[in-house]
């Protein structure tokens, strides 16, 4: 009961309440908190260090920025939602943080589209801070397996590159992207290298335009560490694969190099290997096994897991609803 009521009083606060409604939104380092409800950062810190305590937001350090979440599960999530659910939904204050919240996200996809605007003709060479291409994706071909009459879907398709790898032995491979500038030179690509089975499409990787247990393989190449919400992105990418399909994952260990994030856009300095196999199981994919390629300066790593396999009734029929309409 005394946990109970230390989160309830934890909670019970107008500027706590503020803080619970925005970090439940995404997650958010202190100066973007502090820009959303215009307060100062040792007040605000503070604010955080009580809920933190309380289990009501949870802390995370990646390099320099730390980040604070409302907990998905457990105790504090327990109390959270229900706390949120009475909140108005039309209280002023509540409405201009949502707005100015708003404005972050976009001030974060514009930093990104800006930066694959300008480099979407040598995207291939940025991609390679590490060890050799050819190696990983020779890696990534033996983690696929065999394609034969197989339908991919390549997430954030960049150049296409994974596309054009992959694409030769399926039957079908479609690869999503928000840069149209992306999706321009992908397109070229794959027309160079007469893949006629192969397109790509303007799509958000949280919101795939295509029916669930759709494709064989899925794969997320140097995607993730990109991504405001690597969790939800497995997610979605999990919803379209067919029962027996794969997951493969390709992206960096955890590294220090700031640079990344400043000069690249990366949200993310790698993954351990402990929170990609804790998205697999959240979405009911069965962990099958991580690949370690170390580099110089950085350590690429393959991850793959797979759907449940159901009954013959249950798979979708291939003959219908294709990728390519």
């Amino acid at each position: 009961m005394e946990q109970v009521l230390a989160r309830l009083r934890a909670a019970a606060e107008a500027t706590r309440l503020r803080l619970l409604a925005i970090c439940a939104e995404c997650e958010l380092t202190v100066s973007e908190i502090t820009q959303i409800i215009g307060q100062s950062q040792p007040r605000v810190s503070r604010h955080l260090k009580l809920l933190c305590e309380a289990g009501l937001l949870v802390r995370f350090r990646e390099g320099t920025w730390v980040f604070y979440r409302t907990p998905h599960s457990g105790p504090g999530a327990d109390l959270v939602q229900p706390v949120l659910a009475l909140l108005p939904a039309d209280d002023e204050i509540l409405s201009l943080d949502r707005a100015r919240l708003d404005q972050v996200k976009a001030q974060r996809e514009k930093i990104a589209t800006e930066y694959f605007r300008a480099n979407a003709e040598d995207w291939d060479q940025i991609r390679s801070l590490h060890i050799d291409e050819a190696v990983v994706e020779q890696a990534l071909l033996d983690a696929v397996g065999d394609l034969s009459g197989g339908r991919i879907l390549d997430i954030g398709t960049g150049t296409g590159r994974i596309l054009e790898l992959l694409g030769r032995n399926a039957e079908e491979g479609v690869g999503v992207d928000m840069s149209r500038e992306m999706l321009a030179v992908a397109r070229a690509r794959l027309q160079r290298a007469d893949l006629s089975n192969c397109l790509v499409r303007q799509a958000d990787m949280y919101q795939l335009p295509y029916p669930g247990g759709m494709f064989d393989v899925v794969t997320l190449h140097q995607v993730l560490h990109f991504a405001e919400k690597p969790d939800a992105a497995i997610a979605e990418a999990a919803r379209v694969l067919a029962p027996g399909g794969r997951l493969v994952v390709v992206d960096f260990a955890p590294h220090d190099r700031e640079e990344l994030r400043e000069e690249h856009a990366h949200r993310r300095l790698g993954f351990e290997d402990s929170s990609i196999s804790t998205w697999f199981r959240a979405c009911e994919l069965v962990f099958d096994n991580v690949i370690n390629l170390p580099g110089k300066p950085l350590t690429v790593r393959i991850w793959t897991a797979h759907a449940a396999t159901q009954t013959a009734t249950q798979t979708p029929d291939k003959n219908t609803d294709r990728a390519a309409e």
